[in-house]
């Protein structure tokens, strides 16, 4: 298991894109100002940003109600296979906020879960 991105989910993506691609200076690997993802390269692991889930009328609405709208940073760990890791991990009693599942969207098969404080963690894989 590598740990593959920090995500930082954020009430203004474009307002954060610009801080992070003009101020801080960091290439775009994916996304612009006017998308609403973004990831930026830092070395071995990237910064993504992502909206913020919220109750505003332009709100994100994430695929399960077990995401906060008090989330405000996710860690994903790119693994070989989820649903081996999704095993090992529940063996161990571990309680899952979403189940394996595919995102052919994004080209990924991911699981969610969260660590003892509560930080929401991304088990992912490419399809």
């Amino acid at each position: 298991m590598n740990l593959s991105h920090f995500r930082l989910l954020v009430p203004d993506v474009r307002e954060c894109f610009i801080f992070y691609r003009d101020i801080i200076g960091l290439k775009v690997l994916h996304g612009s100002e006017e998308t609403p993802y973004a990831e930026f390269h830092t070395g071995d692991i990237n910064l993504a940003l992502e909206p913020l889930m919220g109750n505003e009328p332009h709100q994100v609405l994430r695929e399960h109600k077990d995401f906060s709208i008090h989330d405000r940073a996710a860690l994903i760990f790119k693994v070989e296979n989820v649903d081996s890791v999704y095993d090992q991990l529940r063996s161990k009693h571990v309680e899952f906020v979403k189940e394996p599942h595919d995102t052919p969207e994004w080209g990924h098969r991911v699981a969610y879960l969260r660590d003892p404080a509560g930080t929401l963690i991304e088990l992912n894989q490419g399809l």
